[in-house]
């Protein structure tokens, strides 16, 4: 391998959009992420719609599907 080439690998903060952080290395200093295990549906076992201008609603008004809520 080359030397000084690569980037410095380092110990790395993540921090979910949910309030979760933990350790790990990465080339960043900070990483800020919107899903992580703590919160994902596949590991929680919960489901929850990110919505973003309404679009789910919109759908379910075009298409007539009824909000699973009720």
């Amino acid at each position: 391998m080359k030397a000084g080439i690569h980037p410095e690998y380092q110990a790395a903060t993540v921090t979910c959009a949910c309030g979760n952080s933990f350790e790990t290395r990465s080339t960043m200093e900070h990483i800020h992420v919107d899903v992580c295990s703590a919160c994902h549906p596949f590991f929680t076992g919960k489901q929850k719609i990110v919505d973003t201008a309404g679009r789910v609603e919109k759908f379910r008004r075009k298409y007539g599907q009824q909000d699973p809520s009720q």
